[in-house]
């Protein structure tokens, strides 16, 4: 399956693409996750949002991106979801490849820091990230910190 991406900020994202981003990340973040957390947390205006959409214009893949400073010292990926209805077809690899890409190009190359849930430390690892400090709950879902340099 082919995505076309686009990167966008908040104040050009268009009426529909700001629904189904946020449509997304509470299917997957909210209701699948079953954690009842305040997703619109005032930093999505600070945000480049990635967008993954397929060939019929839905919205397969998210991510939001920040310069240094906002979330953490270093730059920053966030929010990373793949629609459940796209799975099983490498979008989370591709999801990730872009995000880390887009970062580079907007903000230059330099580390960049997720918060990562626990389950899914080797994926990102197989990206370059790695654990840095200890392990913490958010919103009950172990996470912890990694950065890649």
């Amino acid at each position: 399956m082919t995505l076309t991406w686009t990167t966008l900020p908040f104040d050009l994202l268009s009426v529909p693409q700001l629904y189904a981003l946020l449509q997304l990340r509470s299917e997957v973040f909210v209701v699948e996750q079953t954690c009842a957390f305040q997703d619109i947390d005032g930093q999505d205006q600070a945000a480049t949002h990635l967008l993954g959409y397929t060939e019929t214009g839905e919205l397969a893949a998210y991510a939001r991106l920040f310069g240094a400073g906002i979330s953490y010292p270093e730059a920053s990926i966030g929010r990373v979801v793949v629609s459940p209805k796209f799975r099983r077809y490498g979008l989370g690899r591709e999801l990730l490849h872009q995000a880390i890409g887009a970062v580079e190009q907007l903000f230059g190359a330099q580390p960049i820091q997720i918060g990562a849930q626990l389950y899914l430390q080797a994926f990102y690892e197989s990206f370059g990230f790695r654990q840095v400090g200890e392990g913490y709950l958010e919103d009950g879902i172990p996470h912890i910190h990694m950065v890649r340099a």
